[in-house]
């Protein structure tokens, strides 16, 4: 027997590594499953052009033992084994990768899929275990070696009994503490679902020994119930993952089976996204369009993410860098295999392959989703219904850098027909004499109609857009216009559907009376901007209107929201009155014979405004002393 010492830098290493480098304890089951496959590939590939290898394709397995008793688990492989100075070079080096230079070796002459390269992984083990003994055998080799370790102190080489080719690596689990229960590495039960977990798709069979209770029959009812033991050996993993075959072997059972067991979702997705790319980027993904959020989807607790895989081996359980926001409901994973992953392989190395393969995403679920609009509208727009939030977000977010991307994915019901449309299908249908996009906001649709301005809108023959969510109007002005057409509020005082001769009269009139406009405006205060005659309503007589950008729906969301409490935001207002209502002459006239009473007017015709367009009255208990007293007169 030799014993060895770590080097210090090793020894500083590890100590980083077992408290630092691994964020869950757990992964170490990964990081030797990994380590088994890649020594079996390696004797698998020495088995093409070497007939005495001995072991056929399908004899090669990964084995995982539980001595619950003893607190041991040991992880078998009959790959192609460590010679001694393997062990010591490989084992005694931290960061010394044996899977690594294989594959520089091989890579020029065959394809072949080596995951651990970075020669730490196999010390995860330590976080689990307070000794850890590898015996192995190398292919071709008469003498086997034992190399054990109780941590950074060193470790020992020694000669081993192993008869056969292949490694053996024993953990001896360490015990419970108040934080951490080591027990669970020692549960069959749970041993499986990590193997599901991570290594669901290693290439070779991981089996396990299972034990079950079976009840004996016995034929006295009043006896005690008896049970024997049965034990089983069971292949754990799938092996081959769904993503790998190709879409003629598949059904949509097939594919909405795997996503409802792997997505936890008991509807299946409204479309399902299976391909692979080669070239800049090669990966396999296959995604999945839910039909409805899940239940945290809209808190601050939704995760978005992909699962990523590294040549079948989950890496990461929700990779953000995946998705952009506006598709963070997309569900599903990406396998790729030359991904740069960093020391733990539990996190990536941020790189442009990284930003391709999302980019190349971003595409593909745009396109799908396109499709599904056009061939399947009633499944769009239930879909829509679920995440057009996050769709109209994401053209309103980093100022509006997505918008050319999500333009054509958003929907709005609109006026004529009380349908989803989208953007194109609006313009398309637009009269010749039109030259905006027309829309309001408001509650809901029919709150909408009532506003005073949408009547003349609809009697020019014009469809309007209806914006019942908080974002609608913020994306709108985000999008700016659409095939050349600009958004227009039909509450913006710019709306114009006058012709240039009602125009101009309406001009001079309005500047007749100018004086009588300043006056009532300053009865009614600095809560608007101006007052003045409209053509634009048919038989409401007075209506509220905004300049500049904010509208007076953008004023209520945007104070409604955190930390508004001290700097509110307040839209420009105009009130408007009908130069055709029988109350323009009664305004006129008092301005001559009662400007008194002309100022009350004014008080309750912008209280009126205020009601129409769902706002509240800034002082209800005058407004309701003015209706009073000029009943009365």
């Amino acid at each position: 027997m030799r014993t060895k010492q770590f080097k210090s830098e090793s020894k500083k290493l590890m100590d980083m590594m077992i408290n630092s480098i691994y964020t869950h304890k757990e992964i170490f089951l990964r990081e030797l499953i990994s380590n088994s496959s890649d020594a079996l590939d390696k004797l698998y590939f020495k088995s093409l052009t070497d007939n005495n290898v001995g072991i056929k394709a399908d004899e090669f397995e990964i084995e995982i033992k539980i001595d619950k008793q003893n607190r041991i688990l040991k992880i078998i492989d009959n790959g192609i084994g460590m010679t001694e100075e393997e062990l010591d070079k490989n084992l005694g080096t931290i960061a010394k990768s044996g899977s690594y230079n294989f594959k520089n070796e091989t890579e020029k002459t065959e394809n072949v899929d080596i995951i651990g390269q970075f020669g730490v992984g196999f010390y995860s083990a330590f976080m689990v275990s307070d000794k850890v003994i590898v015996d192995s055998k190398a292919y071709g080799s008469d003498e086997a070696f034992r190399w054990q370790s109780a941590g950074a102190e060193g470790y020992t080489v020694s000669s081993s009994d192993k008869q056969t080719v292949g490694t053996v690596v024993t953990l001896h689990i360490k015990e419970n503490t108040e934080d951490e229960n080591y027990d669970e590495f020692l549960e069959s039960y749970r041993i499986s679902s990590l193997i599901k977990k991570y290594s669901d798709y290693i290439r070779h069979p991981i089996k396990m020994e299972f034990t079950t209770k079976e009840p004996i029959e016995n034929e006295d009812e009043n006896a005690e119930p008896q049970y024997r033991e049965i034990t089983e050996i069971r292949t754990v993993n799938s092996m081959i993952p769904i993503w790998k075959k190709a879409k003629n072997e598949l059904k949509d059972e097939d594919y909405n089976s795997f996503y409802k067991d792997k997505f936890y979702d008991y509807n299946d997705p409204v479309r399902t996204i299976h391909y692979k790319t080669e070239g800049q980027a090669t990966y396999s993904a296959l995604l999945y369009i839910p039909k409805q959020p899940p239940f945290d989807y809209y808190t601050k607790e939704f995760e978005k993410g992909l699962q990523l895989y590294s040549k079948g081996v989950l890496i990461m359980d929700k990779c953000a860098d995946l998705l952009p926001d506006y598709f963070s409901f997309v569900k599903g994973l990406v396998d790729s295999e030359d991904l740069s992953l960093n020391i733990s392989r539990e996190t990536l190395q941020h790189d442009g392959q990284l930003k391709l393969i999302a980019k190349t995403l971003e595409k593909k679920i745009k396109s799908e989703l396109e499709k599904l609009l056009k061939e399947d509208r009633e499944a769009y727009e239930e879909f829509f219904k679920a995440f057009g939030i996050g769709l109209k977000f994401g053209i309103y977010n980093d100022y509006g850098l997505h918008k050319d991307v999500l333009k054509d994915l958003i929907l709005f019901k609109s006026s004529q027909d009380k349908k989803y449309v989208t953007l194109k299908e609006y313009t398309e249908k637009m009269p010749e004499s039109q030259t905006a996009i027309y829309y309001a906001a408001g509650e809901n649709p029919e709150k909408i109609d009532m506003l005073p301005q949408a009547d003349a809108v609809k009697d020019k023959g014009y469809d309007i857009l209806y914006l019942t969510e908080n974002v609608d109007e913020f994306s709108l002005m985000m999008l700016g216009e659409y095939n050349g057409k600009k958004f227009m509020n039909i509450c913006d005082d710019k709306l114009e559907l006058d012709s240039e001769d009602e125009k101009k009269a309406l001009e001079e009139e309005n500047k007749s009376f100018a004086d009588m406009f300043a006056s009532m405006k300053e009865s009614i205060g600095d809560k608007i901007n101006a007052v003045r005659f409209t053509n634009k309503l048919k038989k409401h007589p007075v209506c509220l209107t905004s300049e500049g950008g904010i509208s007076l729906e953008m004023e209520k969301t945007l104070n409604s929201m955190p930390g508004t409490q001290n700097d509110k935001v307040k839209a420009q207002l105009v009130l408007e009155i009908n130069a055709n209502h029988p109350v323009s002459q009664k305004l006129k006239e008092l301005y001559k014979e009662d400007k008194e009473t002309l100022f009350k007017y004014a008080k309750l015709l912008y209280g009126e405004a205020c009601l129409i367009n769902g706002a509240s009255v800034p002082d209800p208990v005058e407004h309701s002393n003015l209706v009073c007293e000029l009943m009365t007169k």
